[in-house]
């Protein structure tokens, strides 16, 4: 629970930060590049990069279907213009874990209509009692190839993986005029469930990689930098996107060669995380069954964390987003919440002001089994909607308009 004071200062910095944002979004729409660039993103578009992605299984780190499918991101970068493209490399070898108590395929939710079986409840006394979450249905991670009953599925995800090294690949938009500064934009290319990955995470990564396409247009200006981020290793524990802080947070700013006007890395201004963008269909029933369709009350969730050392400017940079969400978003509005958690904004949100764009609140929606496509094999080409996909449209029109806005972007 917080503490009384932190809920105060957070309202009164809340109200201070929306009336700062109307002032700065009053503004004549007349030849608003902004609009343009929104423009620039469409359904089919966006689609079809997450086909592109699915066509490599569920990526899962460590095998060579995830290594083809680093390859093929760094492939489509460069055919955008994003052309200086790099790999982060690192070494993934934990100690081994105990065996994990695999599920059966009898428990295995392949319907969205079908019950889970009677495995749902409340959280807190059981079944009918208190929760803030209502009914919650059975999360876990499907280990079982022969749960996925799609058999073209099943053999691309055969393989199983294999620690040693690893590399994730990103490039960077350079800035006119400040490219010694730059955010971070970052989704996690890997996935794992015996499925194509869909939701979790081909949205995100799709989505950056039509941003990266869109800000690498020859006809378009950054004054500051932007850097393009697919990390490995999510499902692991955010191993990739540790490695990069772990490696890169030292460079910050520093001219290499001196006077060259180069900066390989850029300091950090911000960091903005993609993670499942699709699937907002509302909390499952008492029989654990979940809607087919998305909700009415869908939104774009934008989350920054409120125990982090840079909580104020977190929340000042998420409610910048909501404003841009509020004036340029054509189907799903925006909300803030604060607790981005388990993703990979999470290694920098000590450092740089950081936060997570994603379909459902994470520490209480998804934990709690609203989306039934989570690590299972539904995580599919199959499951989604155009309302669907539209909502992870939504979800990149929220962050190029908002990072067009602070970095000073212009149409030449």
């Amino acid at each position: 629970m917080y503490k009384k004071k932190s809920l105060t200062k957070i309202a009164i910095l809340t109200a201070v930060v929306a009336i700062g944002i109307s002032i700065t979004y009053a503004q004549d729409d007349e030849e608003d590049p902004i609009r343009e660039l929104v423009s620039r993103l469409d359904l089919e578009g966006y689609k079809a990069v997450i086909k592109g992605l699915a066509q490599f299984g569920d990526r899962r780190q460590g095998t060579e279907r995830n290594r083809r499918a680093v390859d093929w991101i760094e492939e489509q970068l460069q055919a955008v213009g994003c052309t200086n493209t790099e790999r982060l490399h690192y070494v993934f070898d934990p100690e081994p874990r105990p065996p994990r108590q695999r599920r059966s395929q009898s428990d295995e939710i392949v319907d969205l209509t079908t019950s889970t079986g009677g495995k749902v409840g409340r959280n807190g006394s059981g079944p009918g009692g208190s929760s803030i979450y209502g009914y919650r249905a059975q999360t876990g991670v499907n280990r079982d190839l022969m749960a996925q009953p799609d058999e073209r599925i099943r053999e691309l995800n055969r393989e199983e993986p294999v620690n040693g090294p690893r590399t994730e690949v990103y490039c960077t938009k350079i800035g006119t005029t400040r490219p010694e500064e730059m955010y971070i934009l970052g989704a996690h290319m890997d996935g794992h469930g015996v499925n194509e990955a869909v939701n979790d995470d081909a949205s995100g990564t799709a989505l950056v990689m039509e941003l990266a396409r869109i800000f690498n247009s020859p006809d378009v200006e950054t004054e500051v930098s932007i850097r393009f981020a697919l990390w490995n290793n999510e499902e692991t524990g955010l191993n990739g996107s540790y490695a990069y802080v772990e490696q890169r947070k030292d460079l910050q700013g520093i001219e290499n060669p001196p006077g060259s006007g180069r900066y390989p890395e850029p300091r950090w201004l911000g960091m903005i995380q993609h993670d499942m963008m699709l699937w907002d269909h509302g909390a499952p029933r008492a029989d654990g069954t979940v809607s087919r369709d998305q909700r009415s009350e869908a939104d774009v969730n934008i989350e920054f964390q409120s125990n982090s050392d840079l909580t104020d400017e977190s929340m000042r940079l998420a409610f910048m987003f909501k404003a841009a969400a509020d004036k340029y978003n054509t189907d799903y509005p925006a909300t803030v919440g604060p607790h981005m958690t388990n993703t990979d904004s999470t290694p920098f949100m000590n450092e740089v002001p950081s936060i997570s764009l994603r379909e459902n609140e994470r520490g209480m929606h998804t934990g709690a089994g609203w989306n039934p496509t989570w690590h299972t094999p539904l995580d599919v080409w199959t499951t989604f909607t155009d309302d669907d996909f539209r909502l992870g449209l939504n979800a990149a029109q929220t962050t190029l308009s908002a990072i067009a806005e602070l970095t000073g972007t212009k149409i030449k």
